[in-house]
């Protein structure tokens, strides 16, 4: 198949998002697993919103005239994310690799210190794909998603995050992390859907959102249940919980909270072991 790659447009916002929900849908049920998008108005709705923003890179693949996949290159960071990649059927293979290739010599050209991404375990061949561009499984983790808990953990409050947690917040996760994700934090902020926990006089764990498109970080297992138990829902398919903490992971499961499916966080370029607990996003 011969196929041209140019930068994503608005107008492309709806045969991208069709390619998204099927190739989601197909594969997800083809191993018995609820697809990530349940409808395609939301798989739309997000690349709209994706297309949009100055800080993504959006990049769209043809063949004679008709979008045949898609891309995106998040760039509000020090590492950079990748995802949603999705191809027609016909599309798998070359395509689908000329687009991951496109988007990470834009990572080069920008100069990002690593790449990161998460990826659906049972999908054989964006695993395959992946490793073979150079990407490492670094933390295999869980997709948690059930009622909510109601839960408070003694000794750790937790409240919405203002603006002037920010600073705070920035610098727990370098602590962490070795670099902040500060501006996926403000906009978390801008929306409402970020929280703190106090605990000790200090801001020692916060979250973006407890859900697919959110990460979080706290000092201890603590301040993860504390927002854990705090959230009003897990929005989207669930939360990502890496299954290495098996402290926490069982705490989930005792709390009656069920695994959707499980994951891979995998990255290309620097990567810093975490020192402390964390959730990741669907990016990293």
């Amino acid at each position: 198949m011969q196929f041209t790659i140019r930068e994503g447009r608005l107008t492309d916002a709806e045969a991208a998002g069709m390619i998204c929900y099927e190739a989601f849908r197909t594969i997800s049920q083809q191993h018995g697993f609820e697809p990530d998008f349940p409808s395609f108005e939301v798989a739309r709705d997000l690349l709209l919103a994706l297309l949009s923003r100055p800080d993504v890179y959006s990049a769209v693949a043809e063949s004679e005239g008709r979008i045949i996949g898609s891309n995106f290159l998040w760039q509000d960071s020090v590492i950079a994310g990748i995802g949603p990649l999705t191809v027609t059927p016909e599309a798998r293979g070359r395509v689908g690799r000329g687009l991951m290739e496109d988007a990470l010599e834009h990572a080069r050209n920008k100069h990002f210190a690593g790449v990161r991404l998460v990826q659906a375990a049972y999908n054989n061949r964006s695993f395959s794909l992946y490793t073979k561009l150079g990407f490492e499984v670094r933390e295999p983790l869980a997709t948690l998603q059930g009622a909510p808990l109601q839960i408070d953990i003694s000794g750790y409050n937790v409240r919405p995050a203002g603006a002037e947690d920010a600073n705070a917040c920035d610098s727990l996760c370098r602590k962490i992390h070795g670099h902040d994700r500060g501006q996926e934090l403000r906009h978390a902020i801008a929306q409402q859907t970020a929280m703190v926990v106090e605990h000790g006089g200090g801001v020692t764990g916060y979250a973006t959102l407890i859900g697919f498109m959110g990460h979080a970080v706290g000092e201890s297992n603590e301040e993860l249940k504390a927002l854990i138990g705090a959230a009003d829902a897990f929005a989207g398919p669930g939360f990502l919980l890496p299954t290495r903490n098996s402290e926490l992971f069982r705490w989930c499961l005792q709390q009656g909270l069920r695994v959707v499916q499980p994951m891979n966080l995998m990255s290309l370029g620097l990567y810093n072991r975490p020192s402390g607990v964390f959730l990741p996003s669907i990016l990293f």
